[in-house]
């Protein structure tokens, strides 16, 4: 299947020197999944959401300034190597070309759509998310953007107790917010009226109650309540039990939309344009070396992340590096930073790597006490 049915001419637009305030303005009115940035006919870049909150510039500053590069489409690509597109370049919405001109937008939820009827061979617990970053209706709301920036994630569940979901807050809710406080504000509210915006709760901005889903649920029955509910993401709890197992996001979905069953491991990479001196043959290569440790481990997918901050050692930026991989086992991930992206992975491979093997070593402990109560089972 391509992408030609499914791309579409209507898409939201801004030019370069337009201001962020007036694209948080867009967000707010029109709810897109990304603005497409044109010049002179041709896409320059896209913004999401996440980037106007990853953003630290003041509403005066031009669009050009806070885009991202990413890849013209063909009409004609198929759907697969779209959704790997959209996945690496952490958007939602990418521009579509017609025969080298821009033509209009494809999005994550026209792909998902169209092939919804695809997705019941699939279970949300193949796919979902295990290691779940929460917060509390009590921590701040700097300290949610701080989680959502470090950990390279749109959404958190809100618990209390340590796990029962009560909400969930999102990139999307807390840019939604900004845009209304900076309008509250500028009608004559005095700041000293009201704590600063990073100081308020997370209960002033969190939906609640989250929308769910189960571990047994298809991603099919999952994906259609999130287009439905308009809603990008859905906390995952076991059936017959109150507490957060996971998180299963569109992402995750168009992730597992991209899979391939080639001989060679599925590695996605994002931003590897912060790699200076390792190829993604490479980082396939190591990934096969560290899984070969565990021979019963069947490995189903990789995302490696890179995220780079401002702080900088002679030169080179501080990068972020998350590795997560998805196993017949479970969910197993590594994080490391370091100056530059190739330090960053190394660490974040070794920190795998180490994990990897503590699950060896769970799986070998458990074969053994089972050895041992069939051994006592037949004295």
């Amino acid at each position: 299947m391509d992408v030609s049915d499914i791309a579409t001419d209507e898409y939201v637009r801004a030019r370069p020197d337009e201001t962020v305030g007036e694209l948080r303005s867009t967000f707010e009115d029109a709810n897109p999944g990304g603005i497409l940035v044109v010049e002179d006919g041709e896409c320059v870049g896209v913004i999401t959401p996440q980037e106007l909150l990853r953003s630290q510039t003041d509403d005066e500053t031009a669009a050009r300034q806070v885009m991202k590069a990413v890849p013209v489409v063909d009409r004609t690509e198929g759907v697969r190597e779209v959704a790997r597109l959209l996945v690496e370049n952490e958007t939602r919405v990418a521009p579509v070309s017609v025969e080298g001109e821009l033509w209009g937008g494809v999005t994550q939820d026209a792909i998902l759509e169209a092939v919804l009827e695809n997705l019941d061979v699939l279970t949300v617990k193949e796919i979902a998310t295990q290691n779940v970053v929460t917060v509390t209706e009590d921590d701040t709301l700097s300290e949610a953007i701080n989680l959502l920036r470090e950990h390279g994630i749109s959404r958190l569940p809100v618990v209390e107790n340590g796990h029962r979901p009560i909400g969930i807050v999102t990139a999307d809710d807390l840019v939604e917010f900004v845009v209304r406080d900076t309008r509250k504000q500028s009608v004559g509210d005095r700041g000293g009226d009201s704590p600063t915006l990073r100081e308020l709760p997370v209960e002033n901005v969190m939906d609640r109650p989250p929308k769910t889903t189960t571990l047994e649920s298809t991603v099919s029955e999952a994906v259609s309540t999130m287009l439905e509910q308009n809603v990008d993401g859905l906390v995952v709890v076991p059936e017959y039990d109150e507490r957060v197992t996971g998180v299963l996001t569109k992402t995750d979905v168009m992730r597992a939309l991209s899979y391939t069953r080639e001989e060679v491991m599925d590695v996605q990479i994002t931003n590897i344009d912060l790699l200076h001196s390792t190829s993604r043959e490479e980082i396939a290569e190591r990934l096969e070396e560290i899984t070969g440790k565990h021979r019963k481990l069947d490995v189903h997918h990789v995302h490696v992340r890179f995220q780079e901050h401002e702080e900088e050692l002679r030169g080179r930026s501080l990068v972020r590096c998350q590795v997560r991989m998805w196993t017949d086992q479970e969910e197993l991930a590594g994080t490391g930073e370091g100056y530059g992206g190739d330090e960053a992975l190394s660490i974040a491979l070794d920190k795998l790597e180490r994990n990897v093997l503590e699950l060896k070593g769970e799986r070998s402990d458990e074969e053994y006490r089972g050895q041992l109560l069939r051994t006592l089972d037949e004295l």
